[in-house]
């Protein structure tokens, strides 16, 4: 029986697509989350991290361990205030997702991109969600259906599968 060899970083046969999306982070804080949605921005290859409200703390061995070393090269910026930076990037062309459960979010999976798109996703604190002002500055508001008994799961959990959907779409 052959066994089956896993692949190391200079084996693996994944495109080194870059992708017209941007995270725009509404005041998230924990260093994991951070270090995790570092590691998921260089995974799906986006454009660029922009934390807003509170600045990473990118000397904390947290981070550093959870992100494994992406925060050095993973493009990121700090700015204070989040509708600043979604007002600029409407501007720019893009198209703001919330990833927020509201009462008039979408299920995640019914989002319809073109492939084209320039996209930013939006997210926001840990136990507070993305903020009223920078919600209703959005283009859409989704949610991921979710079947238990919990209302929400982690930031960083919640980023990736919501790249990893809107990534598909982006896909010609």
């Amino acid at each position: 029986m052959k066994t089956k060899m896993q692949l190391n970083h200079s084996q693996n046969k994944f495109s080194n697509k870059k992708f017209p999306v941007s995270l725009v982070l509404d005041h998230i804080s924990g260093e994991a989350n951070i270090g995790s949605i570092f590691r998921l921005s260089d995974a799906f290859h986006v454009e660029e991290i922009i934390f807003c409200g509170i600045e990473p703390n990118l000397s904390s061995n947290r981070l550093k361990k959870t992100s494994r070393s992406t925060h050095e090269y993973v493009n990121f910026q700090f700015s204070e205030n989040s509708s600043t930076i979604i007002k600029q990037k409407k501007a720019e062309g893009y198209k703001i997702i919330a990833l927020e459960i509201t009462q008039n979010s979408i299920p995640l999976p019914q989002l319809q991109l073109k492939h084209s798109e320039k996209v930013v996703l939006v997210a926001g604190h840990e136990n507070f969600g993305i903020s009223e002002e920078v919600l209703n500055l959005c283009d859409h508001i989704v949610h991921i259906p979710m079947f238990g008994n919990n209302s929400s799961m982690n930031v960083a959990q919640a980023i990736g599968i919501s790249l990893y959907e809107i990534t598909k779409c982006l896909i010609p």
